[in-house]
């Protein structure tokens, strides 16, 4: 086996409630659309972030991104109306965490 990325994935109830949280998150709209209820936003070669249109598992989703200036984002998701509780302190840097629409976990860890 030779793998040559990951995209990590949240799964949503309704999209058209999530890709406006997930686009003011990542700072643009989506990528593409490989499939009806999928858009994915490629973040860098070889990985990205899906959000894929499930109900029935919406909800229960938790991704980990690495971020160079964690200050920046927070203030620019502040500034887009994204809540969360600011960056705090964590074991190995520190960390945002954020929770989309259908309480799935989004974390952004950085120093």
């Amino acid at each position: 086996m030779s793998i040559h990325g990951v995209l990590a994935q949240s799964t949503v109830s309704d999209l058209e409630q999530a890709l406006p949280w997930y686009t003011a998150l990542l700072g643009r709209g989506p990528d593409a659309e490989p499939m009806p209820g999928l858009h994915e936003w490629h973040l860098g070669s070889g990985y990205g972030l899906q959000v894929w249109l499930e109900p029935d598992r919406a909800g229960r989703s938790s991704v980990v991104l690495q971020e160079s200036d964690l200050d920046a984002v927070a203030a620019r998701l502040t500034e887009a109306g994204l809540e969360h509780p600011g960056v705090a302190p964590i074991t190995s840097g520190r960390a945002l965490q954020l929770t989309d629409p259908d309480g799935n976990r989004v974390v952004l860890t950085g120093l």
